[in-house]
Formats: C-alpha cells, structure tokens, sequence
C-alpha cells in the first residue's frame, strides 16, 4: 500500500475521536492468554528522544493509565498485548519502549534489527525531539537491514496544541518523506492511541499478506504459528484482488 493510501487508512481510523482502549492483557482469560492462541508475533519498538512519552503511550494502550511523573527508561522495558488484526486473526504485540538518552544508545541498537515495525515518536512541544527523527529513522534502518522494517510517526502530547512547537504541515512533509503515516496523539487524554497501534500492526501484517515483509528464519521480527496460516491468507488475498480487477 503506498504512501497515500496510508495516509487516507490513517486519517480514517484517527478521525479526532476518543479511542476505545478494550481490555489490556492482564484481564484476559486463561484460554485468550495461552500463546498458542496468536497466529503471529510482531515485535515492535518504540523510538524517540527522552521524555517525549513513550512510556506514556504504552502504558495507555496496555494498561489504560497516565501518569504525570513516570520515571526515565533506563535500557529497555517490555510490554505485551494481544490484537486482532482480522476476524479469527490474533496478533501478539511485543513492545520495546528504549531509552532516549545518549548513554544508553549502545544498549538500545541491540534491539533495533529484530523489529518489525517502529513507531518513532516526537514532542509537539518540543521543536528538538522533532529535528532528531530522521536520525532515529535512519540508525534503526541501518540496523534492521537486511530485513524490512514499517513506520508510523507519532506527534505525542496534542493535548498542549497551544503550546505547540511542530505545524501539522511539517510533520506530514516529513512523514511523506520517511514513507510513513502520521498521526497526533495524547497519551493523557487517550487520544487516538489505540488506533495508532492498530495502524501499525495493520501495516505489518498487510506487509506480510502482499509479501514486502517476509517470515526468516533467524529473524525474530516477526514469528508465525503456522506457515500454513500465511499461504491461506496470501492466497485469499489475490483470489480477492483478481477478482476485483476482473469484475
């Protein structure tokens, strides 16, 4: 799906609206916990400068919470929640939330090449934390080669607009330079964060059905509980698409 298609997918599941954060994993069932009940594992990491909210957004979308005072990542923390990307379609969402500090930069590259997608985040308020994207953009790219890795790039913090350091028009210039969808959010308000997560996976596993991102062995950005399950898909999906164009 190209650029432009992912920005209408984008601007229709973030239309201003307050998100519906559903259930967060530890009120899952037994049965819904057991992994042998996710059809794919996407590993995903979270980027971005110190303090830009990070943590705040996964703690939003995994437990439904905000903090005003969160301590700094030191290294890298861990979270989980389960998401389905179809019906019948179950997808174990892993998140590395990294430091956004200097000192920490050598722990958090480790991280970088067994990740499927990215979402690289910014401060609206803070003009620097912006400036730094194409930084974080192109080490994690450099990392993750030779596989494949997808964006979205998040504008954190809507909820202070009048404060605002970063125009909306900026962030789209620089998400349609980076190839990716941009969405602003609010980690304390809940705004559009559940939909955001849901673009991302939705573009990994869109990726996987059209083949731009690839199952290997010895890469763990991606893991599938049946190879099976992924031709069935891929095949449903041209079926689909020859049938559309063949009227």
């Amino acid at each position: 799906m190209g650029s432009e298609a992912w920005k209408r997918f984008a601007a229709a599941v973030t239309g201003n609206r307050r998100i519906s954060m559903g259930r967060n994993t530890s009120e899952l069932d037994p049965v819904t916990m057991d992994p042998t009940m996710w059809q794919y594992q996407f590993r995903i990491i979270m980027l971005g400068d110190s303090t830009v909210g990070k943590t705040s957004l996964l703690k939003r979308y995994t437990e439904d919470t905000f903090l005003d005072s969160i301590n700094q990542t030191v290294g890298v923390d861990f979270y989980v929640r389960f998401l389905d990307v179809e019906p019948g379609v179950r997808v174990k969402l892993q998140f590395w939330d990294t430091a956004g500090q200097e000192r920490f930069r050598s722990v958090t590259r480790s991280y970088f090449r067994n990740s499927a997608g990215s979402l690289l985040v910014f401060d609206m308020t803070n003009r620097e934390s912006f400036d730094h994207i194409k930084k974080w953009h192109s080490e994690v790219r450099e990392h993750v080669q030779p596989h494949t890795i997808l964006f979205v790039l998040v504008g954190q913090k809507s909820d202070l607009d009048g404060e605002r350091a970063v125009s909306r028009e900026e962030a789209e210039q620089l998400a349609e330079e980076l190839g990716a969808p941009y969405v602003e959010v609010s980690a304390k308000t809940g705004l559009n964060v559940g939909d955001t997560f849901q673009l991302l996976a939705q573009r990994i596993y869109q990726g996987l059905l059209s083949g731009e991102v690839k199952v290997q062995d010895g890469w763990d950005g991606i893991k599938c509980s049946g190879a099976l399950l992924l031709h069935s898909r891929r095949a449903s999906k041209a079926r689909a698409q020859k049938k559309k164009c063949c009227g």
